[in-house]
Protein backbone atom coordinates (compact mmCIF):
# COMPACT_ATOMS: atom_id res chain seq x y z
CA UNK A 1 0.00 0.00 0.00
CA UNK A 2 2.63 2.44 0.78
CA UNK A 3 4.47 1.63 -2.29
CA UNK A 4 1.53 2.00 -4.33
CA UNK A 5 1.21 5.48 -2.39
CA UNK A 6 4.66 6.65 -3.37
CA UNK A 7 4.44 5.70 -7.03
CA UNK A 8 1.30 7.78 -7.03
CA UNK A 9 3.03 10.44 -5.93
CA UNK A 10 5.67 9.99 -8.07
CA UNK A 11 3.41 9.94 -10.59
CA UNK A 12 1.46 13.00 -9.53
CA UNK A 13 4.46 15.68 -8.99
CA UNK A 14 6.21 13.89 -11.54
CA UNK A 15 7.17 17.57 -13.46
CA UNK A 16 8.44 18.91 -9.78
CA UNK A 17 11.30 16.95 -9.88
CA UNK A 18 12.40 19.31 -12.70
CA UNK A 19 14.25 22.31 -10.70
CA UNK A 20 13.41 24.95 -13.32
CA UNK A 21 10.07 23.73 -13.19
CA UNK A 22 9.91 23.94 -9.34
CA UNK A 23 11.01 27.08 -8.83
CA UNK A 24 8.65 28.58 -11.37
CA UNK A 25 6.33 26.92 -10.08
CA UNK A 26 6.60 28.18 -6.53
CA UNK A 27 6.98 32.23 -7.67
CA UNK A 28 3.99 31.58 -10.13
CA UNK A 29 1.59 30.01 -7.28
CA UNK A 30 2.35 33.69 -4.81
CA UNK A 31 1.87 35.47 -7.93
CA UNK A 32 -1.70 33.76 -8.97
CA UNK A 33 -3.48 34.26 -5.78
CA UNK A 34 -2.88 37.88 -6.34
CA UNK A 35 -4.14 37.79 -9.21
CA UNK A 36 -6.97 35.52 -8.00
CA UNK A 37 -7.44 38.52 -5.32
CA UNK A 38 -7.87 41.10 -8.09
CA UNK A 39 -10.08 39.45 -10.00
CA UNK A 40 -12.47 39.22 -7.40
CA UNK A 41 -11.64 42.63 -6.04
CA UNK A 42 -12.09 44.35 -9.22
CA UNK A 43 -15.67 42.63 -9.71
CA UNK A 44 -16.92 43.87 -6.47
CA UNK A 45 -15.27 47.53 -7.38
CA UNK A 46 -17.22 47.41 -10.46
CA UNK A 47 -20.68 46.21 -8.61
CA UNK A 48 -20.22 49.13 -5.84
CA UNK A 49 -19.31 51.80 -8.69
CA UNK A 50 -21.98 51.27 -10.61
CA UNK A 51 -25.05 48.64 -9.31
CA UNK A 52 -24.78 46.71 -12.62
CA UNK A 53 -24.25 42.94 -13.93
CA UNK A 54 -24.37 44.54 -17.22
CA UNK A 55 -21.59 47.02 -17.14
CA UNK A 56 -19.69 43.74 -14.92
CA UNK A 57 -20.17 41.86 -17.61
CA UNK A 58 -18.88 44.77 -20.15
CA UNK A 59 -15.54 45.10 -17.83
CA UNK A 60 -14.73 41.64 -18.31
CA UNK A 61 -15.38 41.38 -22.48
CA UNK A 62 -13.35 44.48 -22.83
CA UNK A 63 -10.65 42.91 -20.92
CA UNK A 64 -10.97 39.98 -23.14
CA UNK A 65 -11.18 42.20 -26.11
CA UNK A 66 -7.33 42.22 -27.04
CA UNK A 67 -7.31 39.01 -26.66
CA UNK A 68 -9.82 38.17 -29.08
CA UNK A 69 -8.84 40.84 -32.07
CA UNK A 70 -5.01 40.01 -31.20
CA UNK A 71 -4.47 36.62 -29.63
CA UNK A 72 -3.56 34.85 -33.15
CA UNK A 73 -0.72 37.47 -33.49
CA UNK A 74 0.56 36.80 -29.84
CA UNK A 75 1.53 33.14 -30.81
CA UNK A 76 3.41 34.35 -34.03
CA UNK A 77 5.43 36.51 -31.56
CA UNK A 78 5.36 34.11 -29.31
CA UNK A 79 7.08 31.48 -32.02
CA UNK A 80 9.66 34.12 -32.82
CA UNK A 81 11.28 34.88 -29.05
CA UNK A 82 12.91 33.95 -25.81
CA UNK A 83 10.04 32.66 -24.21
CA UNK A 84 11.40 33.86 -20.71
CA UNK A 85 12.67 36.75 -21.59
CA UNK A 86 9.30 38.20 -22.47
CA UNK A 87 7.21 36.45 -19.40
CA UNK A 88 9.82 38.78 -17.13
CA UNK A 89 8.70 41.43 -18.92
CA UNK A 90 5.15 41.11 -18.88
CA UNK A 91 4.86 40.13 -15.52
CA UNK A 92 6.63 43.40 -14.43
CA UNK A 93 3.95 45.44 -16.31
CA UNK A 94 0.73 43.50 -14.74
CA UNK A 95 2.38 44.24 -11.59
CA UNK A 96 2.56 47.50 -13.09
CA UNK A 97 -1.10 47.70 -14.15
CA UNK A 98 -2.47 46.18 -10.22
CA UNK A 99 0.04 49.32 -8.91
CA UNK A 100 -2.01 51.85 -10.74
CA UNK A 101 -5.62 50.16 -10.16
CA UNK A 102 -4.94 50.14 -5.89
CA UNK A 103 -2.85 53.15 -5.78
CA UNK A 104 -6.45 55.12 -7.79
CA UNK A 105 -8.72 53.42 -4.89
CA UNK A 106 -6.76 54.08 -2.18
CA UNK A 107 -6.66 57.77 -3.05
CA UNK A 108 -10.49 57.55 -3.43
CA UNK A 109 -9.97 58.68 -7.00
CA UNK A 110 -11.70 55.63 -8.94
CA UNK A 111 -13.79 55.67 -11.31
CA UNK A 112 -15.90 53.33 -13.49
CA UNK A 113 -13.85 54.50 -16.91
CA UNK A 114 -10.16 54.14 -15.09
CA UNK A 115 -11.12 50.80 -14.22
CA UNK A 116 -12.37 49.88 -17.98
CA UNK A 117 -9.19 51.69 -19.30
CA UNK A 118 -6.80 49.32 -16.94
CA UNK A 119 -8.52 46.29 -17.62
CA UNK A 120 -7.70 46.79 -21.38
CA UNK A 121 -4.22 47.54 -20.76
CA UNK A 122 -4.31 44.28 -18.68
CA UNK A 123 -5.96 42.01 -21.87
CA UNK A 124 -3.02 43.48 -24.31
CA UNK A 125 -0.98 42.21 -21.93
CA UNK A 126 -2.34 38.67 -21.96
CA UNK A 127 -2.32 38.71 -25.67
CA UNK A 128 0.98 38.17 -25.55
CA UNK A 129 2.25 36.86 -22.14
CA UNK A 130 -0.15 33.74 -22.53
CA UNK A 131 1.28 31.77 -25.29
CA UNK A 132 4.59 32.40 -24.35
CA UNK A 133 3.44 31.41 -20.61
CA UNK A 134 1.67 27.95 -22.12
CA UNK A 135 4.58 27.40 -24.60
CA UNK A 136 7.14 28.01 -22.13
CA UNK A 137 5.93 24.43 -19.79
CA UNK A 138 7.62 22.68 -22.50
CA UNK A 139 11.14 24.24 -22.60
CA UNK A 140 11.09 24.07 -18.96
CA UNK A 141 9.81 19.98 -18.68
CA UNK A 142 9.92 18.18 -21.81
CA UNK A 143 7.34 16.34 -23.83
CA UNK A 144 7.78 13.27 -21.18
CA UNK A 145 6.42 15.72 -18.27
CA UNK A 146 4.55 17.66 -20.25
CA UNK A 147 0.89 16.49 -19.84
CA UNK A 148 1.80 16.46 -16.04
CA UNK A 149 2.65 20.14 -15.71
CA UNK A 150 0.06 21.37 -17.31
CA UNK A 151 -2.19 19.72 -15.42
CA UNK A 152 0.23 20.97 -12.24
CA UNK A 153 0.14 24.44 -13.51
CA UNK A 154 -3.86 23.95 -13.74
CA UNK A 155 -4.03 22.85 -10.16
CA UNK A 156 -1.62 25.67 -9.26
CA UNK A 157 -4.13 28.29 -10.41
CA UNK A 158 -6.90 26.87 -9.33
CA UNK A 159 -5.59 26.15 -5.71
CA UNK A 160 -5.09 30.56 -6.08
CA UNK A 161 -8.63 30.42 -6.84
CA UNK A 162 -9.28 28.84 -3.00
CA UNK A 163 -6.83 31.17 -1.21
CA UNK A 164 -6.78 34.58 -3.26
CA UNK A 165 -11.01 34.90 -3.30
CA UNK A 166 -11.41 34.00 0.12
CA UNK A 167 -8.96 36.02 1.67
CA UNK A 168 -10.32 38.91 -0.86
CA UNK A 169 -13.29 38.97 0.16
CA UNK A 170 -12.38 38.98 4.08
CA UNK A 171 -9.71 42.10 3.22
CA UNK A 172 -12.79 43.91 1.37
CA UNK A 173 -14.68 43.48 4.21
CA UNK A 174 -11.67 44.82 6.81
CA UNK A 175 -9.24 46.65 5.09
CA UNK A 176 -11.15 48.11 1.72
CA UNK A 177 -10.74 47.03 -2.20
CA UNK A 178 -8.10 49.09 -2.72
CA UNK A 179 -5.37 46.65 -0.53
CA UNK A 180 -6.30 43.32 -2.70
CA UNK A 181 -4.98 45.66 -6.16
CA UNK A 182 -1.48 46.43 -4.12
CA UNK A 183 -1.20 42.84 -2.64
CA UNK A 184 -1.46 41.76 -6.49
CA UNK A 185 1.31 44.43 -7.54
CA UNK A 186 3.53 43.02 -5.02
CA UNK A 187 3.05 38.84 -5.81
CA UNK A 188 4.50 39.73 -9.03
CA UNK A 189 7.81 40.16 -7.41
CA UNK A 190 7.74 36.52 -7.16
CA UNK A 191 7.76 35.01 -10.56
CA UNK A 192 9.67 37.58 -11.78
CA UNK A 193 12.61 36.63 -9.69
CA UNK A 194 11.82 32.71 -10.53
CA UNK A 195 12.43 33.68 -14.12
CA UNK A 196 15.02 35.69 -14.09
CA UNK A 197 17.18 32.85 -11.19
CA UNK A 198 16.52 29.85 -13.39
CA UNK A 199 19.20 27.77 -14.84
CA UNK A 200 19.21 28.80 -18.80
CA UNK A 201 21.00 25.81 -20.15
CA UNK A 202 18.44 23.26 -18.01
CA UNK A 203 16.01 24.52 -20.65
CA UNK A 204 14.75 23.32 -24.11
CA UNK A 205 14.06 26.16 -26.46
CA UNK A 206 12.66 25.45 -29.26
CA UNK A 207 14.42 26.95 -32.34
CA UNK A 208 13.11 30.53 -32.74
CA UNK A 209 10.60 31.17 -36.08
CA UNK A 210 12.00 33.95 -38.61
CA UNK A 211 10.18 36.44 -39.56
CA UNK A 212 8.16 35.99 -42.71
CA UNK A 213 5.11 36.69 -44.44
CA UNK A 214 2.02 34.06 -44.11
CA UNK A 215 2.76 32.76 -40.51
CA UNK A 216 -0.21 33.68 -39.03
CA UNK A 217 -2.68 32.42 -41.62
CA UNK A 218 0.11 29.06 -42.16
CA UNK A 219 -0.96 28.81 -38.11
CA UNK A 220 -4.24 28.60 -38.65
CA UNK A 221 -4.23 26.81 -41.39
CA UNK A 222 -2.29 24.01 -39.39
CA UNK A 223 -4.26 23.90 -36.68
CA UNK A 224 -7.83 23.47 -38.90
CA UNK A 225 -6.53 20.44 -40.62
CA UNK A 226 -5.09 18.78 -37.02
CA UNK A 227 -8.04 16.95 -35.51
CA UNK A 228 -6.42 17.26 -32.36
CA UNK A 229 -6.19 20.77 -32.27
CA UNK A 230 -9.33 21.87 -34.06
CA UNK A 231 -11.15 19.97 -32.04
CA UNK A 232 -10.75 21.08 -28.72
CA UNK A 233 -10.63 24.52 -30.79
CA UNK A 234 -14.40 23.97 -31.16
CA UNK A 235 -15.93 23.22 -28.25
CA UNK A 236 -13.44 25.72 -26.23
CA UNK A 237 -15.25 28.28 -28.25
CA UNK A 238 -18.50 27.20 -27.61
CA UNK A 239 -17.48 26.56 -23.91
CA UNK A 240 -15.42 29.63 -23.59
CA UNK A 241 -17.92 32.12 -24.76
CA UNK A 242 -20.98 31.18 -22.29
CA UNK A 243 -19.87 28.52 -19.46
CA UNK A 244 -16.78 30.57 -18.39
CA UNK A 245 -17.85 33.30 -17.45
CA UNK A 246 -18.07 33.09 -14.09
CA UNK A 247 -16.65 36.74 -12.93
CA UNK A 248 -20.04 37.69 -14.24
CA UNK A 249 -22.47 35.14 -12.83
CA UNK A 250 -21.34 34.53 -9.58
CA UNK A 251 -21.38 37.92 -8.11
CA UNK A 252 -24.53 37.70 -8.86
CA UNK A 253 -25.65 34.74 -7.99
CA UNK A 254 -24.20 35.45 -4.32
CA UNK A 255 -26.30 38.50 -3.94
CA UNK A 256 -29.39 38.39 -5.64
CA UNK A 257 -30.21 35.02 -5.44
CA UNK A 258 -28.77 33.71 -2.02
CA UNK A 259 -28.81 37.28 -0.52
CA UNK A 260 -24.86 37.37 0.57
CA UNK A 261 -22.49 39.33 1.01
CA UNK A 262 -19.00 39.67 -0.88
CA UNK A 263 -17.82 37.37 1.74
CA UNK A 264 -20.15 34.80 -0.02
CA UNK A 265 -19.29 35.60 -3.32
CA UNK A 266 -15.25 34.62 -1.99
CA UNK A 267 -16.64 31.38 -0.57
CA UNK A 268 -18.11 30.34 -4.18
CA UNK A 269 -14.89 31.26 -6.04
CA UNK A 270 -12.97 29.42 -3.57
CA UNK A 271 -14.95 26.52 -3.59
CA UNK A 272 -14.23 25.93 -7.18
CA UNK A 273 -10.81 26.74 -6.48
CA UNK A 274 -10.66 23.36 -4.19
CA UNK A 275 -13.09 21.01 -6.43
CA UNK A 276 -10.07 22.31 -9.00
CA UNK A 277 -7.20 21.53 -6.90
CA UNK A 278 -8.72 18.26 -5.91
CA UNK A 279 -9.58 16.81 -9.64
CA UNK A 280 -6.77 18.60 -11.44
CA UNK A 281 -4.30 15.88 -8.65
CA UNK A 282 -6.17 13.11 -9.90
CA UNK A 283 -5.77 14.02 -13.61
CA UNK A 284 -2.22 15.16 -12.77
CA UNK A 285 -1.74 11.47 -11.85
CA UNK A 286 -4.22 9.24 -14.35
CA UNK A 287 -5.14 11.88 -17.10
CA UNK A 288 -5.56 11.05 -20.51
CA UNK A 289 -4.88 13.61 -23.50
CA UNK A 290 -6.65 13.25 -26.78
CA UNK A 291 -10.50 13.88 -27.97
CA UNK A 292 -12.39 11.44 -26.50
CA UNK A 293 -10.57 12.68 -22.80
CA UNK A 294 -12.29 16.42 -24.24
CA UNK A 295 -15.20 15.35 -24.82
CA UNK A 296 -15.60 13.23 -21.33
CA UNK A 297 -14.29 16.16 -19.84
CA UNK A 298 -17.02 18.74 -21.48
CA UNK A 299 -19.73 16.27 -20.26
CA UNK A 300 -18.77 16.26 -16.47
CA UNK A 301 -18.13 19.82 -16.38
CA UNK A 302 -21.84 20.81 -17.88
CA UNK A 303 -23.47 18.20 -15.53
CA UNK A 304 -21.63 20.01 -12.50
CA UNK A 305 -22.38 23.87 -14.15
CA UNK A 306 -26.10 22.30 -14.33
CA UNK A 307 -26.42 21.19 -11.00
CA UNK A 308 -25.03 24.55 -9.45
CA UNK A 309 -27.77 26.10 -11.06
CA UNK A 310 -30.21 24.64 -9.81
CA UNK A 311 -29.68 24.37 -6.46
CA UNK A 312 -32.20 25.25 -3.85
CA UNK A 313 -29.39 26.55 -0.96
CA UNK A 314 -26.25 28.15 -0.62
CA UNK A 315 -24.76 25.22 1.00
CA UNK A 316 -25.76 23.20 -2.27
CA UNK A 317 -24.54 25.47 -4.65
CA UNK A 318 -21.03 25.56 -2.89
CA UNK A 319 -21.26 21.52 -3.18
CA UNK A 320 -21.89 22.06 -6.78
CA UNK A 321 -19.45 24.65 -7.47
CA UNK A 322 -16.53 22.34 -5.97
CA UNK A 323 -17.31 19.54 -9.26
CA UNK A 324 -17.44 22.89 -11.53
CA UNK A 325 -14.34 23.55 -10.24
CA UNK A 326 -12.91 19.86 -10.92
CA UNK A 327 -14.73 19.74 -14.55
CA UNK A 328 -13.27 23.22 -15.30
CA UNK A 329 -9.75 21.90 -14.89
CA UNK A 330 -10.08 18.38 -16.11
CA UNK A 331 -11.48 20.14 -19.38
CA UNK A 332 -8.66 22.86 -19.41
CA UNK A 333 -5.87 20.46 -18.91
CA UNK A 334 -6.56 17.89 -21.14
CA UNK A 335 -7.13 20.20 -23.81
CA UNK A 336 -4.38 22.32 -23.36
CA UNK A 337 -2.15 19.25 -23.44
CA UNK A 338 -3.77 17.75 -26.54
CA UNK A 339 -3.37 20.62 -28.36
CA UNK A 340 0.73 21.03 -27.01
CA UNK A 341 1.28 17.60 -27.77
CA UNK A 342 -0.31 17.33 -31.47
CA UNK A 343 1.68 20.82 -32.40
CA UNK A 344 4.82 21.08 -34.19
CA UNK A 345 7.53 23.05 -31.93
CA UNK A 346 7.35 25.74 -34.21
CA UNK A 347 4.07 25.74 -34.16
CA UNK A 348 3.23 25.58 -30.74
CA UNK A 349 2.58 29.15 -30.19
CA UNK A 350 0.18 29.97 -33.02
CA UNK A 351 -1.59 27.03 -31.62
CA UNK A 352 -1.93 27.78 -28.20
CA UNK A 353 -2.51 31.56 -28.90
CA UNK A 354 -5.69 29.97 -30.89
CA UNK A 355 -6.33 28.25 -27.67
CA UNK A 356 -6.05 31.39 -25.74
CA UNK A 357 -8.61 33.18 -28.41
CA UNK A 358 -11.10 30.67 -27.53
CA UNK A 359 -10.87 30.43 -23.80
CA UNK A 360 -10.72 34.30 -23.33
CA UNK A 361 -10.96 35.90 -26.77
CA UNK A 362 -14.66 34.62 -26.50
CA UNK A 363 -15.04 36.70 -23.71
CA UNK A 364 -16.16 40.23 -25.26
CA UNK A 365 -19.25 38.07 -26.56
CA UNK A 366 -20.04 36.14 -23.55
CA UNK A 367 -19.69 38.30 -20.91
CA UNK A 368 -22.33 40.89 -21.88
CA UNK A 369 -24.65 38.26 -23.01
CA UNK A 370 -24.53 36.59 -20.01
CA UNK A 371 -25.14 39.72 -17.94
CA UNK A 372 -27.74 40.86 -20.25
CA UNK A 373 -29.39 37.10 -19.98
CA UNK A 374 -28.95 37.00 -15.93
CA UNK A 375 -30.08 40.97 -16.16
CA UNK A 376 -33.50 40.10 -18.06
CA UNK A 377 -33.64 36.96 -15.86
CA UNK A 378 -31.95 35.54 -13.24
CA UNK A 379 -28.56 33.88 -12.26
CA UNK A 380 -29.68 30.76 -12.52
CA UNK A 381 -31.16 31.53 -16.15
CA UNK A 382 -26.61 32.49 -16.89
CA UNK A 383 -25.35 29.20 -15.51
CA UNK A 384 -28.05 27.57 -17.00
CA UNK A 385 -27.28 28.92 -20.34
CA UNK A 386 -23.40 27.86 -19.33
CA UNK A 387 -24.14 24.28 -18.64
CA UNK A 388 -26.06 23.67 -22.57
CA UNK A 389 -23.18 25.30 -23.88
CA UNK A 390 -20.88 22.43 -22.48
CA UNK A 391 -23.42 20.19 -24.12
CA UNK A 392 -23.35 21.80 -27.84
CA UNK A 393 -19.72 21.80 -27.72
CA UNK A 394 -19.92 17.84 -26.98
CA UNK A 395 -22.54 16.97 -30.03
CA UNK A 396 -19.76 19.85 -32.01
CA UNK A 397 -16.65 18.30 -31.44
CA UNK A 398 -18.13 14.71 -31.43
CA UNK A 399 -19.50 14.83 -35.50
CA UNK A 400 -16.20 16.97 -35.87
CA UNK A 401 -14.07 14.23 -34.51
CA UNK A 402 -16.46 11.44 -36.93
CA UNK A 403 -16.25 13.35 -39.99
CA UNK A 404 -12.24 14.04 -39.83
CA UNK A 405 -12.17 10.44 -38.95
CA UNK A 406 -10.63 8.32 -41.70
CA UNK A 407 -9.81 11.46 -43.40
CA UNK A 408 -5.86 12.05 -44.75
CA UNK A 409 -4.48 14.31 -41.16
CA UNK A 410 -5.72 10.56 -38.98
CA UNK A 411 -6.21 13.92 -36.02
CA UNK A 412 -2.37 14.15 -35.53
CA UNK A 413 -0.01 16.79 -37.45
CA UNK A 414 2.43 13.79 -39.30
CA UNK A 415 -0.05 13.37 -41.94
CA UNK A 416 0.12 16.81 -42.91
CA UNK A 417 2.17 18.55 -45.58
CA UNK A 418 5.42 19.71 -44.84
CA UNK A 419 6.12 23.19 -43.61
CA UNK A 420 6.71 25.30 -46.27
CA UNK A 421 10.27 27.11 -46.33
CA UNK A 422 10.50 29.77 -44.06
CA UNK A 423 11.61 33.78 -45.32
CA UNK A 424 13.09 35.95 -43.64
CA UNK A 425 11.58 39.00 -43.31
CA UNK A 426 13.38 42.52 -44.43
Amino acid sequence: MRRHLRRLGNQTFASLRVPNYRLYFTGQSISLIGTWMQTTAQAWLVLELTHSATDLGLVVAIQALPVLLLAPYGGVVADRVDKRKMMAVLQALMGLQALALGALVVLGRDRFWQVCVLAVVLGLNNVFENPSRQAFIREMVGRDNLRNAVTLNSVMSNGARAVGPAVAGVLIATAGVGICFLLNAASFVAVVTSLLVMDKSALRPSPPEPRAKGQLREGISYAAHTTEIAVPLVMMGLIGTLAYEFTVSLPVFATRTFHGGSEAYGFMTAFMGVGAVAGGLITAARGRTGVRPVVVGAVGFGLAILFTALAPSLDLAYVGLLFVGWGSVSFVSVGNSTIQLSSRPTMRGRSLSLWQLAFQGTTPIGGPAIGWVISESEPRTGLLVGAASCFAAVAAGTALARRRRGHTDGGTAAALPPPRPSVRAA
